[in-house]
C-alpha cells in the first residue's frame, strides 16, 4: 500500500514540474525553439476585445520577432478598440517588428477604431468584405446626474488642488473653457490617428483626415479607399504571409494556445463530470424501473 502512495506520489509531483516547465517555455517563447519542425513558420497572434492593457500582445511580438524560426507574423484583430494607450503601444511595436518580420494583419468580425490603429502598421492588411473597420476617431464620453442627485437631496463636495481637476465630474456641469481644453486634447490624438494611418498606408494625410470622422466602413468599401489590401480569411493571409516571407510551399502555422485549465479546474471539473454521470445512471435506473412497474 505505502508502496503505491509513492508511486502516485511521485506521478502527481513529475506531472506538476513538467506544467510548470511547459507553462514557462510558452510564456518565454522558448518552446517554438525547442520544437522540431520546419524551420520557417508564420505565428498568429490573437487581439481581442477591448483594448485596455498591451503587454501581453508586445510581449509575444518581441518573442517571435526574436526567433529565427518565425519568419512572418499575422495579426488576428477582433477589436473594437478601446483606450489609445495601448492602441498607440502596440502600433509602436508593430512598428518595430516590420523592419525585422513580415508582418501582416487579418482583420475578424470587428477591427475599428484602436484594432484598425494596431492594423495600419502591418505591410499588408486582410479583411473578409463584411468586416466592420475604420472608426478613425477619439471620443470621450461621461454622464450627468447633478439633476438626478438634486432630486434627491444629494450635494457633491469637491475639493481639489486647480480648477480643472474635477473636470470630468459627473456632479456638475462642464464648463466652455473646460470643454474647449477637452477638445484640444482630442483634436491632438485624433491627429496622431491620421498620421499613423496616413504613414502606414502610404496615403495622402488630407485623404486620410477627410475619412477620418469616426464613421465606419465594411472591409469591402474599406479596399475602395485603400484601407485595405486583400479581400480574403485568416488562412488567406497566412498565406499570404508565407508568400511575402518567402516561404516555399505551405507554411507551417504557429496558432496562440489555448488556456489549459489550472490544476483545481482539471480536479473540480472531473469531480462534476463523475457527479453528473453518476446522477445520470441514478436517473436512467430509476426511469427503467418505474417503466417496468408499469
Amino acid at each position: 500500500m505505502r508502496r503505491i502512495f509513492k508511486f502516485f506520489f511521485y506521478l502527481c509531483l513529475i506531472g506538476i514540474i513538467a506544467l510548470v516547465v511547459l507553462s514557462f517555455t510558452e510564456q518565454t517563447g522558448m518552446l517554438d525553439r525547442i520544437l522540431p519542425g520546419p524551420a520557417d513558420k508564420v505565428a498568429v497572434i490573437e487581439v481581442n476585445g477591448v483594448l485596455t492593457q498591451s503587454r501581453s500582445i508586445i510581449d509575444k511580438l518581441v518573442s517571435y520577432r526574436e526567433n529565427e524560426k518565425v519568419k512572418a507574423i499575422v495579426l488576428r484583430i477582433d477589436s473594437p478598440g478601446g483606450s489609445v494607450g495601448p492602441a498607440q503601444e502596440i502600433h509602436e511595436e508593430v512598428c518595430k517588428t516590420r523592419d525585422a518580420k513580415v508582418v501582416v494583419a487579418s482583420l475578424g468580425s470587428v477591427a475599428a477604431s484602436g484594432g484598425y490603429y494596431i492594423a495600419c502598421a502591418a505591410h499588408t492588411i486582410v479583411a473578409n468584405p463584411g468586416t466592420i473597420t475604420g472608426s478613425i476617431g477619439v471620443i470621450i464620453e461621461f454622464a450627468n446626474i447633478e439633476e438626478l442627485l438634486g432630486k434627491i437631496g444629494l450635494k457633491s463636495v469637491v475639493i481639489k488642488s486647480g480648477k480643472y481637476k474635477d473636470i470630468l465630474s459627473p456632479t456638475r456641469t462642464l464648463k466652455e473653457e473646460e470643454r474647449k481644453l477637452l477638445q484640444d486634447v482630442i483634436d491632438t490624438v485624433h491627429g496622431q490617428f491620421i498620421n499613423a494611418v496616413a504613414e502606414g498606408r502610404r496615403l495622402p494625410r488630407d485623404t486620410v483626415a477627410a475619412i477620418a470622422d469616426g464613421r465606419i466602413f465594411s472591409g469591402e468599401q474599406a479596399k475602395q479607399l485603400g484601407l485595405v489590401d486583400v479581400l480574403g480569411n485568416l488562412q488567406d493571409a497566412i498565406t499570404i504571409a508565407g508568400r511575402q516571407a518567402g516561404i516555399p510551399g505551405k507554411p507551417s502555422v504557429i496558432y496562440p494556445e489555448k488556456k489549459r485549465p489550472s490544476l483545481w479546474e482539471f480536479f473540480l471539473d472531473s469531480a462534476f463530470e463523475k457527479l453528473y454521470i453518476h446522477l445520470t445512471d441514478h436517473t436512467v435506473s430509476a426511469r427503467y424501473q418505474i417503466e417496468q412497474r408499469r
